[in-house]
């Protein structure tokens, strides 16, 4: 299956911003991230570094934990959520750029508390310029 590099960055801080999280996942034109900072600037590549799509500042929508970020075209775009059944099964990224499975989420009326889990999978795969080499 083809996979894709979901690049977030903070363009926000210090002199030229920092990373906030690189994941690689299967090609998809939709994942979740946790704990987004208000503004984002995010691209998406191929696995061999060609860009996809790409979104420059994507300012917060709502305060919340978690943010969809969807690809349309070339553009990327930001909005800030609270889950609902429809995204379980999704790819979340966490800060740093692990990417894991939304399992569950529940949050309380007051959106004052919630709780949720997350499955990790790894693999090792070859990268196509490795199986050359052996």
């Amino acid at each position: 299956m083809p996979v894709q590099i979901w690049d977030l960055w903070y363009p926000k801080a210090a002199a030229t911003g920092l990373p906030f999280a690189r994941a690689l996942v299967d090609e998809t034109d939709a994942v979740l991230a946790h704990a987004v900072p208000d503004f984002i600037t995010a691209s998406v590549e191929d696995e061999f570094g060609k860009r996809l799509a790409f979104g420059k500042d994507l300012l917060r929508t709502l305060q919340s934990p978690i943010c969809l970020l969807r690809r349309q075209g070339e553009t990327l775009s930001r909005e800030d959520i609270w889950p609902d059944a429809s995204h379980i099964g999704m790819t979340v990224i966490l800060p740093g750029g692990e990417a894991a499975m939304l399992k569950s989420w529940w949050n309380a009326d007051d959106r004052q508390e919630w709780r949720w889990q997350i499955e990790l999978y790894n693999s090792i795969r070859p990268r196509q310029d490795d199986s050359a080499a052996r």
